[in-house]
């Protein structure tokens, strides 16, 4: 397709699509369901996950410290709970999730066995799927695999609770498998490095399978195994308004099958906005670190956030990726467990020289934010800002790591599916008014040819 006929009719297409922006404003608009406080236009009820970063008084936002709870637990207890016992707590939080309550001792350890014995793939479906068609985009390769899925299925279209959760249960033991092969074929196809293949292992957590998995010689240690299991807790849920739990509500509320729904989610969490924060956040380090020479300056490296906002430096957006967070005010809780383990992971790495950097700049990018926009909102680190760091000292590539994101949330989205179903009960249709005038159809031999 020749490019010259594609740009010019792409200025054409921009053209007549462009909404003048105070026309939002005159209808009472929601512009991304959001009000004009800032606050989530309330769309619907959910027992599963709950946001809470500030509160309403007589119309001001009073910030507050973060807190998350997964099915009314706060997710301090719930990590506090498995740390203090020394054991893995994704699967836990996967159950909690899903089934609404804390597992009994015997139903944690079935449902591990469930998971584990559900990690086999089908046969020449790594293969014929997987490597076959391999993609530079891994969260595009894990969403054809879903859909890919489907046809393997011979209950597809079944739409019983017992069935769907069956699927659910599957796809969050298999969607790992899928990320690690996808990842590992686009090294082989696309770079031509060796390929490794390593089995799952139904008696491994999610964390130990996914580092044995992209590992050429399967090793790990134990602190590399728990921060990576405490980071699939952190995002494996954060309320049905967030984009991609929305959009498997939305696309449940149509009765599509449990593929179609979860291939649609792993695309909306695929966009930079939403999953692919955490490597935006990266970039924004390594400039930082590339243009500071003294990381133990204040003063240099506030000079420099100073440059980003002003739009300076960096990629010129005025944006401190991973400071701010649409509810987290005063702190996002995810983003203090995981600081704590982080630093124990910087000093057996020996990184704790860029540790320090970004404790700086946590320190340092709020208040800077208040100077520079002569604002008085008040903004703390998100779980982005150090879930990059943590991924980059676990060896994990970052092309991974929006992939380690869906191998998280695909629990939250499971439960969000079930809710969907069993309580929902109406397709989800918001309105959208049309403003353009009506118009008189034109023959085409009267038409004027610019």
């Amino acid at each position: 397709m020749k490019q010259d006929w594609l740009e010019k009719f792409a200025g054409k297409a921009q053209a007549n699509t462009k909404i003048p922006l105070d026309f939002y404003e005159k209808f009472n608009v929601k512009r991304g369901l959001r009000n004009a406080d800032g606050t989530g236009v309330l769309v619907g009820l959910t027992e599963i996950g709950d946001v809470h970063g500030y509160i309403m008084d007589e119309g001001d936002k009073i910030p507050v410290e973060g807190r998350l709870r997964y099915r009314g637990i706060d997710v301090v207890d719930l990590v506090r709970g498995f740390q203090n016992e020394k054991r893995f707590g994704f699967e836990e939080t996967a159950f909690l999730l899903i089934f609404g309550s804390l597992p009994y001792q015997s139903e944690l350890e079935s449902f591990k066995h469930l998971i584990g014995e559900s990690r086999l793939l089908p046969v020449n479906f790594t293969e014929d799927n997987i490597l076959k068609a391999p993609s530079q985009d891994i969260m595009n390769k894990m969403a054809r695999s879903v859909l890919v899925a489907y046809s393997y299925d011979e209950a597809a279209e079944d739409y019983s609770v017992t069935n769907i959760l069956r699927q659910c249960i599957t796809l969050i033991a298999q969607l790992p498998i899928f990320a690690a092969y996808g990842y590992q074929a686009r090294r082989h196809n696309f770079y031509n490095e060796s390929l490794y293949i390593h089995n799952p292992n139904p008696e491994l957590s999610t964390a130990e399978n996914l580092l044995q998995m992209i590992r050429p010689d399967q090793a790990y240690s134990q602190l590399e195994a728990d921060l990576l299991d405490l980071s699939l807790v952190l995002h494996a849920e954060h309320g049905g308004g967030n984009n991609s739990a929305f959009t498997v509500h939305v696309v449940s509320s149509a009765e599509t099958d449990t593929y179609s729904t979860m291939a649609a989610a792993i695309g909306s969490l695929k966009g930079a906005k939403h999953g692919g924060a955490n490597i935006k956040v990266m970039g924004m380090m390594e400039d930082i670190k590339a243009n500071v020479k003294d990381w133990s300056s204040e003063t240099e490296v506030g000079n420099y956030l100073k440059k980003i906002l002003n739009r300076e430096a960096y990629d010129k957006s005025g944006l401190i990726y991973g400071i701010g967070h649409a509810v987290y005010t005063l702190s996002d809780p995810r983003a203090v467990l995981l600081r704590e383990r982080a630093e124990l992971l910087a000093r057996e790495k020996n990184h704790e020289e860029e540790f320090n950097l970004y404790t700086m700049i946590e320190n340092l990018a709020p208040r800077i934010f208040q100077e520079v926009k002569n604002s008085d909102k008040v903004v703390s680190p998100n779980v982005d800002f150090f879930s990059g760091f943590v991924y980059s000292m676990l060896n994990i590539p970052f092309e991974l790591y929006t992939p380690l994101f869906a191998i998280s949330r695909i629990a939250g989205w499971s439960a969000h599916r079930m809710e969907e179903l069993i309580s929902g009960g109406r397709i989800i249709r918001p309105a959208y008014k049309s403003i353009v005038r009506p118009r008189n159809y034109i023959p085409l031999d009267a038409r004027e040819n610019d």
